[in-house]
């Protein structure tokens, strides 16, 4: 399989669909989920171009790495989590939906269930606030 450049985030890093940005460096991007299992579901993507991890660039997938590791420990600070699931997909079998590699984010509390991904969007202003905690978290840190 190869990379299409239609997905929708590569048209997020164009700035062609709009995002709630977290962080970006000169090779990854991290933004909030639109679509969450739970509150501070987020993002981390490679702005080179890679449909998943079976043909990512390793400098690549190293600097998705350390900014997963950065964001997992903004949202635990910034929602008090008890924990963080990080999760990958690749390709339809494996879950992948949207084929650019990407890395979710999510704050885990004990006794609390991830919830169903409905494809139902979360309210844009439920978004833009648990936005502004992890990027404050993110400034703290």
């Amino acid at each position: 399989m190869t990379y299409q450049d239609d997905n929708i985030f590569a048209k997020i890093l164009r700035g062609e669909i709009p995002s709630h940005k977290l962080y970006e460096d000169a090779d990854t991007f991290a933004f909030m989920d639109i679509m969450p299992r739970g509150d501070g579901h987020c993002l981390v993507i490679p702005k080179k171009p890679s449909r998943n991890i079976l043909d990512v660039e390793e400098d690549s997938l190293a600097a998705v790495a350390r900014t997963t590791q950065k964001l997992a420990r903004a949202v635990l600070r910034a929602f008090s989590a008890d924990g963080v699931t990080v999760q990958q997909f690749n390709e339809p079998a494996g879950g992948q939906v949207v084929f650019h590699l990407h890395f979710h984010i999510i704050p885990r509390f004990e006794g609390v269930p991830l919830r169903p991904h409905t494809g139902e969007m979360e309210k844009p202003e439920i978004l833009a606030a648990n936005a502004e905690k992890i990027k404050a978290a993110l400034a703290a840190s």
